[in-house]
């Protein structure tokens, strides 16, 4: 948990994609329910074109009843306008009712996707990706892309239809006055051109600073014992006012492109209504235009304004969507974790844990710089346990990583049970392996649930109990007010650190695996209870090939063997004693002298 912001490197755009090719890249989420959206974009078009009505019937009474003062025909002339206003009121509503619920599914289904695929997504995806860029995309992205699924998508072709039909209607009235109202449309076409690109750029830097600022708002939340600890709240205020000054100011160049393109849109067209008044006013006078006519014309012309101004900010919802559709599919887009289509091979069965030649180096790691892992060559025997032993720095916790495949070796392989791990399907390789790491990591549910992820779905309380009992755990969850139903909340942080890494050491143990990883999973305890622990534990090692990354020599009696890395290599590998009499370095670690000291 920084105590200042470190800015957070956006990730990068699709490049060049225009915006109905990205959202183009929707249509598979919408087919299920395209019937459904159709026939609300037909009921909308039919309840807009119903507002063109309305000039006919008034042109009707102007030149009819109203001249020839029909009080009848007055009053069944607003009859007829007032059901075409209840009927247009009507399908509109209808229109609703038929997106409302299939649009809620298609932005539940994206969501489960982009959830499912995350989680598929390899580890080195998660090292470049910050959480809150992913959030944003979860909630905000997906709720502007079902936004306009349920608005511009269809008021894009119902108005673009009203404003075809209605000009054909101003041209029937009157050719001479329609082409006065036809004059803005070029200008306009440009400037809502320019106006995309323009809204383009400034929305997606405001999608962006929103990820930005909710990953600050994620980490300050889960560090607060830190930022509270170190007294930091003013500087990690500081750092969320200013990103959010930053998004400020881009909010407001939103606001502003989009007040220059609604003036734009809603000018051109009054000025060219204003002319064309005048024009056929002039006309009247002369008796070349009917009143009726004029007032039809021009009621013809009003009715067009919403479907002509709305052309702004339907744009802008509709870039707004193109961006988060196109932010969303960045993280689809992302290969997971390659697996294998290889057959099984039939080696030994009993072959333990094997790591030939194995190589390791970070996917953003510089091209020049020397690899994490270097040719290591370690054989864990089938149920021996093999300690590592390292300084900081030398690899330790990166090679156990590599055997529930968490990364993947740069060169080299691994093998269980003469099995290579790049061959197995990973559903089938973590079955085999268990892994507790130094940082333990609960979730927000019961005791119960977060240790027994580590077993089989039909794992009971016998297999509960005997793990607690393992990590020397049941007697605080005894003591908890709910027992192993107790919730621990979120990342456990209810729990001292002894306890968390108790019951992730529970998780590790219960589905009593094949092979076991152990990341240094005692250092949190005191001694007391490690010595507890480890009793219990050397029982679960005796039926199980475990490897474990010590730093004490009390882990390391857990071991019938150790590994020592020194620079990503295998420098010495014995048993604790031999290479202590043997080992300068490892009589250093273990005891804390210096390496001359030690000889």
């Amino acid at each position: 948990m920084p105590t200042e912001h470190v800015p957070i490197k956006e990730s990068p755009a699709a490049g060049g994609r225009s915006t109905v090719r990205t959202l183009l890249r929707l249509w598979p989420y919408v087919r299920p329910v395209r019937a459904r959206l159709f026939t609300a974009a037909f009921v909308a078009i039919v309840a807009s074109c119903l507002s063109l009505v309305i000039p006919l019937v008034l042109k009707w009474l102007v030149d009819g009843p109203v001249t020839d003062g029909d009080a009848t025909g007055v009053w069944l002339g607003a009859l007829y306008l007032l059901l075409l206003g209840i009927t247009e009121a009507v399908l509109f509503g209808v229109r609703r009712w038929l997106v409302a619920r299939p649009l809620a599914g298609v932005e539940a289904s994206m969501r489960a996707d982009l959830y499912g695929h995350v989680q598929r997504l390899p580890i080195a995806f998660h090292d470049r990706w910050a959480s809150g860029q992913l959030l944003s995309r979860g909630t905000t992205d997906l709720m502007m892309v079902r936004l306009f699924l349920a608005f511009p998508l269809t008021f894009l072709l119902v108005n673009a239809v009203t404003i075809l039909v209605g000009y054909a209607v101003l041209f029937a009235q009157e050719w001479t006055l329609g082409l006065v109202l036809l004059a803005p449309v070029g200008p306009m076409v440009l400037l809502c051109w320019l106006f995309e690109r323009r809204y383009s750029v400034v929305t997606r830097r405001a999608q962006d600073q929103v990820g930005d600022l909710t990953t600050v708002v994620e980490e300050s939340v889960l560090g607060i014992r830190i930022v509270k600890g170190f007294g930091r709240h003013r500087s990690q205020a500081e750092a969320f006012r200013n990103l959010a000054e930053q998004l400020r100011g881009t909010e407001l160049a939103k606001a502003r492109l989009l007040a220059w393109i609604w003036a734009v849109m809603t000018l051109l067209p009054e000025l060219a209504v204003g002319a064309a008044l005048v024009l056929g006013t002039v006309q009247v006078a002369d008796g070349q235009l009917s009143a009726g006519t004029l007032v039809a014309f021009l009621s013809t012309a009003l009715a067009l304004r919403w479907p002509v101004e709305s052309i702004g900010f339907l744009l802008a919802m509709s870039q707004e969507a193109a961006t988060a559709t196109e932010r969303y599919f960045e993280v689809m887009d992302a290969p997971e974790e390659a697996e294998t289509t290889a057959p099984r091979t039939t080696a030994a069965p009993s072959d333990g844990l094997r790591f030939e030649k194995v190589s390791f180096r970070y996917p953003d790691a510089p091209p020049d710089s020397p690899p994490l892992l270097a040719d290591v060559d370690l054989h864990v025997r089938p149920g021996e346990t093999l300690a590592l032993v390292g300084t900081t720095g030398s690899g330790k916790t990166t090679l156990t990583a590599l055997v529930p495949r968490l990364h993947e070796p740069t060169a080299g392989r691994i093998l269980l049970d003469g099995e290579d791990i790049t061959r197995m399907p990973r559903e089938r390789l973590r079955s085999l392996v268990s892994v507790a790491f130094e940082e333990p990591t609960l979730f927000s549910a019961s005791i119960g649930e977060n240790v027994l992820m580590g077993a089989d779905e039909d794992a009971a309380a016998p297999e509960l109990a005997r793990a607690l009992a393992v990590a020397q755990a049941e007697a605080f969850v005894a003591k908890l007010p709910e027992g192993a139903d107790t919730q621990v909340g979120e990342q456990g942080l209810s729990l001292s650190g002894g306890q968390r890494q108790r019951l992730a050491l529970a998780r590790a143990v219960v589905g009593r695996p094949r092979f076991l990883v152990l990341d240094d999973p005692l250092s949190a305890l005191d001694v007391h209870t490690e010595a507890k622990v480890e009793a219990a534990l050397r029982e679960v090692l005796r039926d199980t090939t475990a490897l474990v990354v010590a730093h004490r020599p009390s882990t390391v009696l857990l071991a019938d063997r150790v590994a020592l890395l020194s620079g990503g290599r295998v420098a010495a590998v014995g048993t604790h004693h031999e290479l202590l009499r043997e080992n300068a370095e490892y009589a250093w670690l273990m005891s804390g002298e210096s390496p001359e000291e030690s000889r």
